[in-house]
């Protein structure tokens, strides 16, 4: 084997001496080609997998942690929400549409691996600045492609956020969530057990598309990329649905004993992944695989992505009925091999072994390294923001259009209404809202489901930009009267192999991790996508989290609009002087610049307890966390939905007045109470010790803000919201 034969595929040369070791000789170009995809970074975690540790992830709550296909959390009544979130960033770069497609039907797989059936989909997508056409014509095919795939194979797609800048330009974000349902006594894993038992291959036939796509995602994008687009994989919502609906027959009739969806590195991973787990080994056939394309070699079927493949482990008994089952879906399925109890993932094709190595040391022993890791240059002059010197705000009403008009904080409507998000009839709320509400039909329970993470704080601190990602979430959950109960997560950031990068990351790994304890909210899985870069330039360090939380009665919801005229509308907590990383500071003085806000966590959990409880005890009508733009920003918002206007007497009390309107402070959540609840609800605050200042009153068709008895925001919601809603669509034109 040469050293060029190795290093093509992303090993190193050490890596290539413990494949030696492990094997006690040199590997076969499809061991080779196995090793490749297993160790690449998106299978392995090699880079990550040490400080990944760090993360909480039990709780009284969660049924499956990391390590399966999706985490699985039990919400009561013998039911379990089954969720996770993954990464397609560089295949939509090259091939939006199915890049952007093939990654959600890749996380669906996920879920319904599980046993659960997928019930919503969410994400989370950046995208470089949209005067450019490139960047526009990605966006425009990411959000086809979800809208595309989820449409057709039926679920919902209910929540995300998009952001936009110029760090992404080359490398957009696409991390798809899937959420699903399922019954506690149903739960399936990906393991094969049971030394004779049949291994089954179910779905779409094998062909070339998605080879080394792991590979692809394991490195820098550069100029050359455009080389790899026959690595992007292609979808069929169609067949996943079939395939959804025959598995998911399967495994509610107890036919199965392990099921693995073929994701990243196929068949390879499927094997190996499902053999390690279950302490065997397994025997395939690569003649008996079904593919499209002619004289397919087994480097070639063995690390196809081919999409929507399933891997099945039955019992001899149960083999029959399992193929009649697919064949009554009008899907192909073929027995290709079986479960040997030697530990070895032995290949064969036209009657010789073509691999054999330990299906362990594919899926278990790859490399765990520690990177160097030392704080970055850039911090010591990004630091430097002298609030002294900038210039205060001379014309809020221009301001606040301006930041409503900015895409970060404009409607995102353009996108959402491309999204089937009504199919199955369960969705309470619609996409917009601080988090989404899916009714669990049989019950009186609901889930609130999110997407948050404001990379800009956590390039300006990754700790605490870390802590605010996990904060927000579990904020927008309970803003809609959830109680935040876990969550999984999508770690965007550059190269690891760059000490400063691999800063980032650690810092923030342990922002997240203390903000979940603190919380409560366990990781129950996710995925590490590193090498976010574009000819050595790093995208803004994305810790991306997906927070689940429970409504024990769905009909105790809560939405962000203001619901009726003559209510008193109250700010829960205090404001400072931060105007670090704010949306403000980067679109109206054009920097990035500062501390992000600081963000107190037994502050931040008093401020989740009184909100739930106010839900609970119906003393609100309305209520949305204060985020992106600050207080002025969320209280157009609050306007927008009913029409329904408001009048505001703020204090500077030694603030400054873009502060005051337009700082990001954290802990910060704006309600609206009927009159006659609001000595009830002020009762409450005050026995929390959560700060609670009532600052106006609902009605009218304007929205008007005084400060120290100056009026310095008087707009109509007619011209506040057409700024609001325009934005991306004139963008798109």
């Amino acid at each position: 084997m040469r050293p060029e034969d190795w290093r093509s595929m992303g090993l190193k040369d050490e890596e290539y001496q413990m494949i030696i070791e492990i094997l006690g000789r040199e590997p076969n170009y499809v061991e080779l080609g196995m090793f490749s995809v297993m160790w690449s970074e998106h299978c392995s975690y090699k880079n990550s997998k040490d400080v990944l540790r760090t993360f909480p992830t039990k709780g009284d709550r969660v049924l499956q942690g990391p390590g399966e296909n999706a985490g699985i959390v039990d919400i009561g009544d013998g039911l379990a929400v089954c969720f996770k979130i993954e990464s397609h960033n560089h295949p939509s770069a090259i091939e939006p549409y199915q890049g952007a497609a093939t990654g959600v039907g890749g996380i669906i797989r996920d879920i319904f691996t599980m046993g659960a059936r997928p019930i919503a989909s969410l994400n989370s997508l950046r995208f470089g600045t949209l005067d450019d056409a490139h960047v526009r014509y990605i966006f425009d095919g990411v959000v086809s492609g979800i809208a595309g795939y989820g449409n057709s194979i039926g679920v919902p797609t209910v929540a995300g956020e998009v952001y936009f800048d110029s760090s992404y330009q080359g490398n957009p974000l696409v991390n798809a969530m899937c959420v699903g349902l399922l019954e506690v006594e149903k739960i399936k894993l990906g393991r094969a057990t049971g030394k004779g038992n049949p291994v089954i291959l179910v779905g779409a036939r094998t062909g070339r598309d998605g080879m080394h796509g792991v590979t692809f995602a394991s490195e820098e994008l550069s100029e050359a990329s455009e080389e790899k687009s026959p690595e992007v994989q292609v979808g069929d919502p169609f067949t996943e649905k079939l395939l959804l609906e025959a598995c998911l027959e399967l495994i509610n009739n107890d036919d199965i004993v392990g099921i693995q969806d073929l994701g990243g590195a196929g068949l390879t991973c499927a094997t190996s992944e499902m053999a390690s787990r279950g302490g065997s080994g397994m025997e395939i056939e690569l003649d008996l695989v079904p593919c499209r394309e002619e004289g397919m070699t087994p480097y070639e079927i063995m690390i196809s992505e081919s999409q929507e493949r399933m891997l099945l482990v039955v019992t001899p008994e149960k083999e029959k009925k399992v193929h009649d089952t697919f064949k009554r879906w009008g899907l192909i399925s073929t027995t290709i091999g079986h479960v040997t109890d030697d530990g070895i993932l032995r290949i064969r094709q036209d009657g010789k072994v073509v691999a054999e190595v330990p299906a362990r040391s594919l899926a278990e022993d790859s490399p765990v390294y520690c990177p160097a890791y030392q704080e970055p240059a850039y911090l010591k002059t990004t630091a430097a923001l002298d609030l002294q010197s900038l210039p205060d705000v001379q014309d809020a009403n221009q301001v606040l259009l301006k930041l409503l008009a900015s895409p970060n904080i404009a409607s995102k409507e353009w996108v959402w209404q491309q999204y089937d998000y009504m199919v199955r009839t369960s969705t309470v709320v619609l996409p917009g809202a601080d988090a989404a509400i899916i009714r669990i039909r049989g019950t009186k329970k609901g889930i609130a489901l999110s997407t948050d993470c404001n990379a800009r704080y956590v390039y300006l601190d990754p700790y605490t930009g870390g802590k605010i990602a996990v904060a927000e979430a579990a904020r927008n959950v309970v803003c809609s009267g959830g109680e935040p109960l876990a969550i999984t997560n999508c770690l965007n950031f550059g190269n690891p192999e760059k000490p400063e990068i691999f800063w980032q990351f650690r810092q923030a790994v342990c922002g997240m991790s203390e903000a979940c304890s603190a919380f409560n909210t366990p990781v129950t899985g996710g995925n590490v996508s590193f090498y976010n870069e574009t000819n050595g330039e790093a995208i803004y360090p994305t810790p991306v989290v997906g927070m689940v939380g429970l409504l024990e009665d769905v009909q105790q919801h809560c939405t962000p609009a203001f619901k009726a005229a003559g209510d008193v509308v109250v700010l829960l907590g205090d404001t400072y002087d931060e105007l670090g990383g704010s949306e403000y500071l980067a679109n109206i003085h054009q920097k990035v610049q500062g501390q992000p806000p600081a963000l107190d966590l037994e502050k931040e959990k008093a401020l989740h307890k009184v909100v739930l409880a106010a839900i609970k005890q119906g003393l609100v009508k309305s209520a949305h966390d204060l985020s992106e733009g600050g207080l002025a920003v969320a209280l157009a918002e609050c306007c927008f939905t009913n029409e329904i206007g408001a009048a505001i007497s703020l204090s500077t009390q030694g603030l400054r007045l873009d502060s005051l309107l337009f700082g990001e402070t954290q802990s910060r959540v704006l309600v609206s109470v009927a009159p006659d609840k609001l000595s009830l609800f002020l009762e409450l605050a005050a026995q929390n010790l959560v700060p609670a200042y009532k600052i106006g009153q609902t009605g009218g068709t304007n929205l008007q803000v005084t400060v120290d008895g100056a009026a310095q925001i008087k707009l109509p919601l007619s011209q506040l919201k057409k700024a609001w809603q325009e934005a991306i669509p004139c963008a798109m034109k």
